[in-house]
């Protein structure tokens, strides 16, 4: 049975990749914390029962995230004034560019393109965490690319130097 000391000890390990990935799903740094403290709390419930917590750890984020994408609250953002506009210039600009896009593809889409190429996962892996079987996995990314080249246009070359 793990100790609440092996717990803490994992978490810190794992924090920043569980935030990496969150904030690739949530394209907010708020959500994504939001997100990763959600999935350690689900984690540190189940944590004497799980046989592999870093399989685990990643399943629960990308099924909470999606879970909260389906609330209606998820899209308010409360702000006091609107923030300045920075000025973007080379990668900075590209990389804004796929986060907005990214937003616009569906909540489960974009789950499977953030595990199965910022994350470096197979379709196996990712079929696996998502609960799915790979055919559908293996759709889900044909499908979800294709639109994610129809919203970046020309800016889709130039993504494969990132």
């Amino acid at each position: 049975m793990r100790s609440t000391e092996e717990f803490e000890e994992f978490a810190r390990a794992r924090i920043p990749q569980l935030y990496r990935t969150a904030w690739l799903l949530t394209g907010d740094r708020h959500h994504a914390e939001d997100l990763v403290q959600d999935t350690l709390a689900n984690l540190l419930k189940a944590w004497h029962r799980i046989d592999s917590p870093v399989a685990y750890a990643r399943t629960a984020l990308v099924r909470t995230y999606i879970s909260q994408r389906r609330r209606r609250s998820w899209s308010e953002r409360p702000t006091g004034e609107v923030p300045e506009v920075a000025e973007r210039v080379g990668d900075v600009e590209l990389r804004v560019a796929l986060q907005g896009a990214l937003g616009e593809l569906a909540p489960l889409d974009r789950a499977v393109l953030v595990l199965r190429f910022f994350e470096d996962r197979s379709v196996e892996q990712v079929a696996l965490d998502l609960g799915k079987n790979t055919s559908a996995i293996t759709t889900r990314t044909a499908r979800a690319l294709d639109r994610l080249r129809a919203v970046l246009g020309d800016g889709a070359a130039q993504l494969i130097a990132l």
